[in-house]
């Protein structure tokens, strides 16, 4: 009991430099001209509405997140293999690029991220991952593998999607 009445004391109680900086403010504050303070004053408000600007977007991200959270309640996230049905089978234009792209596209959608949030965790620039995105651009393994550990997937789950979806193409008819 008595060590907590130090402890309280002792967060209470201003240092001797805090002190110090306390005068050296107050002395300071007493040189400036009244334009001085002005911009004082001015520059204190602006960052009180920075910082509540700052709290005002985590809330609305927190919002956006439990929003996202109740809408997939009904959904089940944990069949990762169905994600990859769900584009219609275009025969004429298959390509492995592509067939990657709308699989890392609809895997990033599904989650609600955005490219720049992929592409800033991932380390790959907005523009590259956009291209890989829509199969313009040939992924090596390592970026594969960056991407979907932004993604929150394994590399493996992400392949076997496109194999499956590579089936469905073959199915249809391209070989």
């Amino acid at each position: 009991m008595i060590q907590t009445a130090v402890h309280v004391r002792e967060q209470v109680t201003p240092t001797v430099e805090e002190m110090k900086r306390a005068a050296s403010k107050q002395a300071m504050m007493r040189n400036l001209t009244p334009a001085q303070l002005r911009a004082v004053a001015i520059a204190q408000q602006q960052v009180l509405r920075a910082q509540q600007a700052r709290q005002a977007k985590n809330e609305r991200e927190a919002a956006r997140g439990r929003m996202w959270a109740n809408s997939e309640s009904d959904e089940s996230v944990a069949d990762i293999s169905s994600v990859s049905r769900r584009e219609p089978v275009d025969v004429d234009s298959f390509s492995l690029r592509k067939v990657q792209g709308n699989v890392l596209r609809t895997l990033r959608t599904n989650d609600h991220k955005t490219l720049r949030e992929v592409s800033q965790k991932a380390g790959v620039s907005l523009g590259y991952l956009s291209e890989v995105e829509r199969g313009q651009k040939e992924a090596s393994s390592e970026l594969l593998a960056s991407i979907t550990e932004a993604l929150d997937v394994k590399l493996s789950d992400m392949l076997i999607m496109v194999a499956e979806r590579v089936r469905e193409y073959e199915e249809a008819g391209l070989r």
